[in-house]
């Protein structure tokens, strides 16, 4: 479901629901219909806490201790609020108060912990039936994509190991001939044994991610040089970090593809870092170009946030600038 609908389907909700106070106040004429409202209002206040913050962002194993504190927070939220307006507000505006002006305030903390209570769980529920269908949706796609991933497997039977071991032999006659077309030949044929590498979860050995860049960039130099203009530093980097296999050469493929990278002025700058270990970043920076320089499709962005959601569903964040003279992508990971 699109965010539009979701939204739209809350707003309605809502609306439905502050008609009915409004419905009940002319069928039955009720004068304390400004605490119908103000208590609605609270709430409402109370259940996007807890549905934008406490549960996208605690409701997770590990979590416990937070999400309790999370939980509380929003609770008091709602206590805070209501007594702010029916205590304070309406008294000096309208003349009337909720509870009586000697109320302590520990009664009027455990009267509202009951009227607090059910909105934290309307919200609950809300939140988790969206994700129940959200991930129901997501392992569609996925078995999707394993039966166009297995029919494009079937249908690259023409055997890729073959061009691989030819890669190898046309090294090997390459060498007395020419060591650059012998180094050309070896970096392509690194590439072509890296695509063929798998693994049960379909990640490898971040450093393994970051050879293969490297022949790909590699290969650029070879053919632009000495008008080839690109920087690729990695930080943190470890054989112990696992990543997702060619998540990360669309990025740099775009940049040579739209980029400029023959300006010795503006550099492609490529930059990888791991940062506690844990969460990787991946920024590219180029000059854009005027020029389509290749008539190949490439991967879309709308590709790479697919396949993003697909394998880090909210373990990754995508920022784009783009301001007409260059264009930054970085992507930050939950390795």
């Amino acid at each position: 479901m699109s965010k539009k609908k979701i939204i739209l389907i809350h707003v309605l909700c809502w609306t439905l629901l502050i008609a009915y106070f409004f419905l009940g106040e002319i069928i039955y004429g009720e004068r304390d219909h400004y605490f119908g409202y103000s208590m609605t209002v609270v709430q409402i206040v109370e259940f996007y806490v807890c549905y934008l913050w406490v549960y996208p962002r605690f409701l997770k194993k590990g979590k416990i201790p937070q999400l309790i504190g999370g939980l509380v927070v929003a609770m008091a939220s709602f206590i805070f609020l209501r007594y702010f307006i029916e205590q304070m507000l309406f008294p000096k505006f309208l003349g009337i108060r909720n509870y009586p002006k000697a109320t302590p305030l520990w009664y009027y903390i455990k009267d509202n912990l009951y009227f607090g209570t059910s909105y934290i769980m309307i919200s609950a529920a809300v939140w988790g039936t969206e994700r129940a269908f959200k991930t129901e949706k997501q392992a569609k796609q996925l078995k999707n994509e394993a039966i166009k991933a297995e029919l494009s497997f079937l249908k690259s039977q023409i055997n890729p190991h073959f061009l691989y071991n030819t890669l190898n032999y046309i090294y090997s006659l390459a060498i007395p001939v020419s060591d650059k077309m012998a180094s050309a030949v070896l970096r392509l044929s690194d590439l072509m044994r890296y695509t063929l590498t798998e693994s049960a979860d379909g990640k490898v050995s971040l450093v393994r991610e970051v050879e293969y860049m490297e022949s790909y960039i590699e290969l650029f130099r070879m053919r632009f040089d000495p008008n080839f203009f690109v920087e690729f530093t990695t930080t943190g980097i470890s054989e112990q970090q696992r990543v997702s296999s060619l998540i990360l050469i669309p990025f740099v493929e775009n940049a040579f593809k739209h980029g400029l990278v023959n300006d010795a002025g503006f550099p492609v700058k490529i930059h990888l870092e791991v940062l506690n270990g844990r969460q990787l970043v991946f920024t590219v920076l180029n000059k854009i170009s005027h020029h389509q320089k290749d008539r190949s499709s490439g991967i879309g962005l709308l590709n790479i946030y697919r396949r993003l959601d697909l394998i880090y569903p909210q373990k990754y964040e995508l920022n784009i600038d783009n301001d007409g003279a260059s264009y930054q992508s970085r992507l930050r990971i939950e390795l």
